[in-house]
């Protein structure tokens, strides 16, 4: 499948239902080179995760329990990446209108153990972020290593969609919509988080990290 073909089906499932889940989705050059990158980065690269933006973040290992680190283009992997979901980005603006602004994404890193319990990334009505992009890095996930995401409709406690975080998986979701969870892992396990936003004008609203 092209990248063209890639990114249609993308924007045609998310006009349909809302989301979009395909496996062997990021090019494996690129998802190679980023699973190198964040296994060797420097410990100290790595932040706790927490919720919220700006005065209102703070950490709460209650709800989650990952670390994480910002991705910019000092590097190669990260301009790569930058590129390719700019690329993505033009095809879903073509396609859906959503008006899509801008990108911020960090690397996810999961020890055994850790979680992310159900939340939104964006508050609603807000639209601080539209679309949520995950994408994972692990090669040889099991079943057992567990830290599958869990989607779940806007109302409801029964699942749409549970995912293995496998290499090259990538998840696309309309941020607002879909409440969602990350299980414990068992196994060290790596990801990429990224949302797109539109260009609000408005420089005091704070939305939640995720």
């Amino acid at each position: 499948m092209s990248a063209n073909e890639l990114f249609e089906q993308i924007a045609e499932e998310i006009y349909q239902q809302g989301y979009s889940v395909l496996s062997h989705a990021l090019p494996e050059p690129l998802c190679q080179a980023l699973a190198v990158e964040v296994r060797a980065l420097p410990k100290d690269r790595f932040s706790r995760a927490g919720i919220g933006r700006q005065d209102a973040h703070i950490k709460a290992e209650t709800i989650r329990r990952d670390e994480i680190c910002w991705i910019d283009n000092s590097t190669e992997p990260g301009r790569e990446w930058l590129a390719w979901t700019g690329e993505l980005q033009q095809a879903i603006n073509r396609r859906l209108f959503l008006g899509l602004f801008s990108f911020e994404s960090h690397y996810a890193h999961y020890q055994a153990g850790d979680f992310y319990k159900v939340h939104r990334d964006a508050f609603r009505g807000q639209q601080n972020r539209v679309l949520t992009v995950v994408a994972y890095l692990n090669p040889d996930w099991r079943i057992e290593d567990g830290g599958e995401l869990l989607v779940y409709p806007d109302e409801g406690n029964e699942p749409l969609l549970q995912v293995l975080p496998e290499f090259g998986t990538l998840v696309v979701f309309l941020s607002e919509e879909f409440p969602h969870e990350v299980l414990p892992a068992q196994a060290d396990r790596y990801s990429i988080a990224g949302w797109y936003r539109i260009n609000s004008g408005n420089s005091h609203r704070v939305d939640p990290d995720s």
